[in-house]
């Protein structure tokens, strides 16, 4: 078998952005490097949301993956966005 035949490697780790909003024109980003095979769910606790937004479980209405919906332990991909939602106020 060639090198070109050859199965590519599975990374270790994945990085990838989660990023919420606590108020209105404020958005936070934080880049984060987990395990390969992590979760949506590993993401948002590893991330520091609860330091920066301590209501977010109260206040988030939504997960999601590049603006689809996601669940919690859906595995991610290198330089997926994970998105935490509030709900919008009039």
């Amino acid at each position: 078998m060639s090198t070109a035949d050859a199965p590519s490697p599975v990374a270790a780790t994945v990085r990838v952005v989660v990023a919420w909003s606590a108020a209105p024109r404020e958005v936070t980003e934080r880049a984060v490097t987990l395990s390969a095979g992590a979760t949506v769910q590993d993401a948002v606790n590893e991330s520091g949301i609860a330091a920066d937004w301590p209501q977010w479980r109260s206040e988030a209405t939504a997960l999601c993956v590049w603006g689809r919906a996601a669940r919690p332990q859906q595995p991610l991909e290198p330089g997926d966005r994970v998105e935490v939602l509030r709900g919008l106020r009039v």
